[in-house]
């Protein structure tokens, strides 16, 4: 099991622990049940519910269902989905605000009898006025200097429903000339007569956020309530109504939200785009909501990961979403079998193959994993090609199928093109082609070199199915900067979605259970959609093999009039910032022969993913952890197909050995520079 990643809130837990402030943590999730959850809210689930499980604690799943005109029973039930999805369970320590509603109630009046709240009865408008703002003091509503008699009156006939909505608020009485606006004598309590889908028509009037929230948290005795940054303003008033009251001492901790691009994660505008039907539902796969990733194929393990190695940090940020992407290929990697599909069908007729004639060959369901078996593929004298791999004029390097060029079908036989046959419009619509019958199980007899490798499917027994290719949902990367003039929902990718309906599989992958992944050869990995069936199959595409969407960004680029050196001149070290890095893990990177990847830890909210091309001075690479090294610190993040690495690790050895990494033997801690 990897080292849990540092950061400021795991040191703040860390010392109230060693201190014995607490004798165990109790941390909580709070989502309001008004929308579906998305990537961002996999964040504070995993850190919030990750660090109860690590230091043994508990975490209390809070519905936050205070506003009862958008809050749903739908929202509660897909909220505890995907939170047992992403691998997370509550026990029996499910809650709701409402669960202390009459709590909270009794304490309003509490703080009504005590001087600090009043009832005003100004309007939403005249309170806004009133209030001023961040230039100008508040002043004094009229209502501010009510008895404690007419205030505990008209609450109480506020909870009676004696008057309409709008008619009277509660506000705490704090002080009009705070600059922070939330300290204005904020509201409390509202009237707002609305069903709810839990206390049903028993309430009328509300609490709003600040006053529930810190209170709930008390209650439940939460010693470290984890927030995202927006409520740090927030945080003066939420001591504020824990110190007036005689209850249990919360702390409020914010860290900064996840932001990815490509991407918007407002509940509104998710909510826009399924009432405006610009995508299916809160589940569509091109949504960011984690049913919607669920539904797409992202398993919960690459979401976990990929918020680990985004970290938590107090500095908002954006990550580039081909790093969650790279989590989702890198898991999936581990966990899909591979098979054989055909989603542009192209004919091809070997010509000399025994007509009924069929030949099963035997083809691993993962190359490097034995123990995950195997399937027999049927091979007859029809069969499909991907028309992609065909060319009639083949450019230069083209190892795929041409007129007379021979190719490879995967884990059969070696075909050579004879003959192309076209329709009325010129297109190529059949390929004719003999085999070599000495070439069986897809090697060469004579040992001639055939550089291209297809993927096929039998005609007599591929089975048909719907393909849905998804791609980003925005073609911005920052659908919400406004730069140019366009509403956010302008730079909806129109290509987001291309749905193939006479695809064809193997027939191996007619049982494929909804949700199972797979991964089609050379094409991507897949999973079998929840309305897939044995008679109507149904793939979504979780992510291609590679980054496309970087590639065709690279192609299209301009070229930068000074490109930048490709080394450093001696003088220029003295700008290179060298750091001492502790590794914190160290593994060997699949298919490539000279690479490691280093889990870095350089005393930063998180540690660094770097590559190094160091393998033959370490086969095996666990001997590097609890090293300390000397890192490169200021180099730009460079992309790689493995991968980004993000700094580079120090190593020496004479021209004709292997390179070996230059450790400090010292204690000096992580992030330490080294002149």
């Amino acid at each position: 099991m990897s080292k849990p990643t540092t950061h400021f809130i795991r040191d703040i837990v860390t010392e109230d622990l060693a201190s014995g402030k607490h004798a165990q943590i109790h941390t909580r999730f709070p989502p309001e049940p008004n929308g579906y959850l998305h990537i961002g809210h996999a964040k504070a689930i995993c850190l919030s519910f990750g660090l109860a499980r690590e230091f043994g604690g508990t975490c209390n799943l809070r519905f936050d269902d205070t506003n009862p005109t958008k809050e749903d029973t739908e929202y509660v039930d897909s909220i505890r989905e995907d939170i047992r999805w992403l691998g997370f369970d509550w026990g029996d320590n499910e809650f709701y605000a409402s669960d202390y509603f009459e709590q909270l109630y009794q304490w309003a009046e509490l703080l009504i009898r005590d001087g600090k709240a009043y009832v005003d009865s100004l309007t939403e408008e005249q309170i806004r006025e009133y209030r001023g703002d961040y230039y100008k003091k508040g002043k004094p509503s009229p209502h501010r200097d009510r008895s404690v008699d007419e205030s505990l009156d008209l609450l109480r006939r506020m909870r009676a429903g004696e008057f309409p909505d709008g008619a009277h608020v509660l506000r705490a009485r704090i002080g009009l000339d705070s600059q922070n606006m939330n300290m204005r004598d904020p509201v409390m309590y509202r009237i707002r007569h609305a069903h709810h889908h839990r206390t049903g028509d028993d309430w009328c009037i509300y609490p709003l956020y600040d006053w529930a929230h810190g209170q709930s948290d008390s209650i439940e005795k939460i010693t470290h309530s984890l927030c995202s940054l927006e409520f740090e303003i927030h945080r003066p008033l939420y001591e504020w109504f824990l110190q007036q009251l005689p209850t249990f001492q919360s702390r409020q901790i914010e860290f900064a939200r996840l932001n990815i691009t490509y991407t918007v994660m407002s509940k509104r505008k998710l909510l826009e785009l399924v009432e405006g039907r610009h995508v299916s539902g809160w589940n569509d796969p091109r949504m960011p909501t984690l049913s919607g990733m669920r539904r797409r194929g992202y398993p919960p393990e690459a979401i976990r990961g990929f918020c680990d190695r985004v970290g938590i940090s107090k500095k908002d940020s954006t990550v580039d979403v081909a790093l969650l992407e790279h989590a989702v290929r890198e898991q999936l990697n581990e966990t899909s079998p591979r098979v054989m599909a055909v989603l542009r069908p192209l004919k091809v007729v070997i010509d000399n193959w025994n007509d009924g004639e069929v030949v099963e060959f035997d083809a691993p369901f993962h190359p490097d994993e034995a123990s995950w078996g195997s399937r027999r593929v049927p091979l007859g004298k029809v069969i499909y090609i991907e028309r992609d791999d065909f060319r009639e004029e083949a450019p230069k390097k083209w190892f795929r199928l041409a007129p007379g060029r021979e190719v490879r079908l995967r884990y059969a036989c070696l075909i050579t093109c004879v003959d192309v046959v076209r329709d009325d419009h010129g297109e190529v619509v059949e390929l004719h082609c003999t085999w070599d019958p000495e070439s069986r199980g897809g090697r060469s007899p004579d040992g001639r070199k055939v550089k291209g490798t297809l993927h096929w499917v039998s005609a007599d027994h591929a089975v048909p199915a719907e393909i849905r290719l998804y791609d980003r949902l925005f073609e911005a990367e920052n659908p919400l900067d406004g730069e140019d003039g366009k509403d956010w929902k302008d730079h909806l990718n129109s290509g987001s979605l291309e749905t193939l309906k006479n695809c064809l599989l193997e027939p191996s992958l007619v049982t494929a259970q909804p949700g199972s992944p797979w991964q089609f050869e050379r094409l991507g990995y897949f999973c079998a959609d929840a309305d897939s069936t044995p008679s109507a199959l149904v793939f979504n595409r979780t992510v291609t093999l590679r980054d496309a969407w970087a590639r065709l960004e690279k192609r299209t680029a301009k070229p930068e009039t000074k490109p930048e050196p490709a080394f450093l001149a001696f003088d220029d070290f003295t700008r290179v910032d060298l750091r001492v890095g502790l590794v914190q893990k160290a593994t060997l990177v699949e298919k490539a022969d000279k690479l490691l990847q280093l889990t870095v830890d350089l005393g930063e909210e998180r540690p660094r993913n770097i590559i190094a091309g160091i393998r033959a001075s370490y086969p095996d690479p666990a001997v590097l952890e609890g090293k300390r090294v000397i890192v490169v610190a200021n180099l730009k993040p460079r992309r790689m197909r493995f991968g980004v690495s993000e700094g580079m690790v120090l190593s020496g050895g004479d021209a004709d050995d292997a390179l070996a990494v230059i450790t400090v033997d010292d204690d000096r801690k992580p992030g330490t520079k080294v002149s």
